[in-house]
């Protein structure tokens, strides 16, 4: 019945893509101009667009207005390319959703809207504003088994969407930030065995806005920054004029490049934005969190992992190295769980040239309400401590093993009501073996 059902439609629509390009030409060879025809073939209602195998050239980005189109999804099969030659998003999808995920919150043509797809096409720009994907008021958007590459931003989330899936996706070598969370009020959305990577703005940020439930899963992420740009990350959560939180990152890998200043695996700025929070706290911003840093492996950047301003943050599980700077540092920031991590210098490392060029070690800075459990850190050169604490209250520091480091093991300056207790604290190293540089502050 289903069957029957698509191909009425189709029928008394009297287009597909395969008849439209048949009726009006829809050039796929990479020399004329497609959007016009794609267009017109989203205007009337197409539904599924299917491209066949080719190279599509657009001058112009296609739009769906999906109050307009109702629902409708772009196949490629992995065969077909489109090649932006204009400024602005390939494909722009416009939705009316208005509401929270919450069904209550829907209008009923809403669900005429739903799920618009993209699957199996490569994007391509050729132009230094060419973006990828560009989604406002969606619901239930799925990006799946597709190519970004050569653009400025690949999939650009903006002001209002809901319940997002990218999946399967290779975002690659693109100018910009490979997605971007762009003051977009958004929650539920997934990120899925995805590889974004060689995006100089950053691999997966998210700037302002109101962001939740926001789970970043099983990808590679790595060297999405450039020596040349301004400092960024792969994993970049900024609360700066907003809100993000409920985060989980869990079995990536998160690595690239140390070469770039001011770059970090996974950076938290927590300080977020509440006009009644200094009335009530005394505070101008409020510290973002609830997130899980579980079971991923991160290396070669500037530091590791970068927590500002910052509540509720759990980092578990993880291997750390090739920390040039840090492995961790957390600023002014409460309730950290730092547990059963395992922070390295692995021999086996020789890193751009440069033999054990990396400082790696952990430092908080004015935190408290956190603790420090059950890790391994070993290898900590050129800082004052391997584990240095700086004006922090109300932390536990239980269980570690802190190996072979320059400076002393353990340095706590100025903290208060602090547990210190069952830690391994050695340095077996030969002399010779010791690092002569001086010490980092």
């Amino acid at each position: 019945m289903r069957s029957n059902l698509k191909l009425i439609v189709l029928a008394v629509a009297g287009i597909s893509s395969s008849t439209f390009a048949q009726e009006v030409s829809l050039p796929k060879d990479g020399i004329g101009d497609a959007a016009p025809a794609l267009q017109k073939l989203i205007d009337q209602g197409a539904g599924t667009i299917r491209l066949e195998r080719g190279v599509y050239r657009l001058t112009k980005g296609l739009v769906v207005d999906l109050a307009k189109t109702s629902f409708t999804s772009f196949e490629g099969g992995g065969t077909a390319r489109i090649v932006m030659e204009g400024s602005g998003p390939a494909i722009r999808f416009i939705g009316g959703h208005e509401g929270s995920a919450d069904p209550n919150s829907f209008k009923p043509e809403t669900w005429d809207q739903r799920a618009p797809m993209v699957d199996g096409l490569e994007i391509l720009g050729s132009h230094a504003e060419a973006d990828g994907i560009h989604a406002v008021g969606t619901m239930q958007l799925t990006v799946s088994r597709t190519v970004i590459r050569k653009c400025r931003h690949g999939i650009h989330l903006f002001k209002r969407n809901r319940n997002v899936i990218i999946t399967d996706c290779h975002i690659y070598e693109n100018s910009g930030i490979g997605v971007f969370y762009d003051q977009v009020n958004l929650h539920q959305s997934n990120i899925i065995g995805s590889h974004i990577s060689y995006c100089r703005g950053g691999g997966v940020v998210s700037h302002g806005g109101d962001v939740r439930n926001l789970h970043i899963g099983t990808c590679d992420i790595e060297s999405n920054m450039g020596p040349d740009f301004p400092a960024t990350a792969n994993v970049w959560l900024d609360s700066t004029d907003g809100s993000i939180g409920e985060v989980a990152i869990t079995g990536c890998t998160i690595q690239h490049s140390s070469k770039a200043p001011g770059c970090a695996n996974i950076r938290i700025q927590g300080g977020g934005s509440d006009r009644s929070l200094e009335r009530r706290e005394g505070r101008a911003t409020t510290r973002e969190g609830n997130i899980t840093i579980g079971s991923n492996v991160f290396s070669d950047v500037q530091i590791n992992i970068h927590i500002q301003n910052a509540r509720g943050v759990t980092i578990t599980g993880n291997t750390f190295w090739e920390g040039f700077e840090h492995d961790l540092l957390v600023e002014d920031s409460t309730h950290i769980v730092v547990g059963d991590n395992n922070f390295d210098r692995n021999p086996r490392y020789l890193v751009n040239g440069f033999d054990n060029a990396e400082s790696n070690g952990v430092r908080f800075v004015r935190c408290s309400d956190s603790t420090f459990s059950s890790n391994v850190i070993a290898g900590v050169w050129r800082h004052p401590a391997a584990l240095h604490l700086t004006e922090c209250v109300r932390f536990n520091i239980t269980g570690n093993s802190i190996l072979d480091s320059d400076g002393v093991g353990l340095l706590m300056e100025k903290c208060r009501h602090t547990i210190v207790s069952d830690n391994l604290i050695r340095d077996d190293r030969e002399e010779s073996k010791r690092s002569r540089e001086p010490s980092l502050k």
